[in-house]
């Protein structure tokens, strides 16, 4: 699975990364479009989030091509899984882990935690520089959803900056 951040950080939409951490997103999501597949949900909440930030009709960069692909081989199974989300009115998706700790969890990035959590093998999230989400992971692991940081020193620097740790 690949969050947001990731695509935008391929697009150079994302102020204050390092260039190492452009190209390591770049390179993974040219990886996925050659060999890989993605898991998505089925209402296509996280497709619209991907066309929201990006152009894929008209950009130029790897995030964009990203979502270009993503749209192209939605239908494609060898491509493309996608799994049912069940809505539920407190956490937001039933499959989202109830745990306290996760009470503030950013309610946007649910989808992606709800969709490795339905889907059998809980494929893994890769993220870019969301630092919010250093301090989650290790809870998220619990309910075996492996968050997997593509640029881990940028990651550091925007939490310490953030958060002072």
């Amino acid at each position: 699975m690949v969050d947001t951040n990731v695509i935008l950080v391929a697009n150079g939409q994302h102020p204050g990364v390092s260039e190492t951490c452009v190209q390591t997103c770049q390179a993974w999501l040219e990886a996925l479009m050659a060999r890989g597949r993605i898991v998505l949900d089925e209402g296509f909440e996280i497709l619209h989030e991907y066309r929201h930030k990006t152009d894929p009709e008209a950009g130029q960069g790897a995030g964009d091509a990203f979502v270009r692909w993503a749209l192209h081989h939605v239908n494609d199974p060898v491509r493309c899984e996608r799994v049912a989300l069940q809505p539920e009115p407190v956490w937001g998706y039933q499959h989202f882990p109830h745990a306290e700790r996760l009470w503030d969890f950013d309610r946007a990035d649910r989808k992606f935690i709800a969709v490795a959590c339905t889907h059998p093998a809980h494929p893994p999230i890769l993220q870019a520089a969301d630092s919010k989400w250093m301090d989650w992971a290790p809870c998220l692991a619990e309910f075996g959803i492996d968050v997997r940081f593509l640029c881990g020193g940028d990651v550091r620097q925007f939490h310490l900056h953030k958060f002072g740790r």
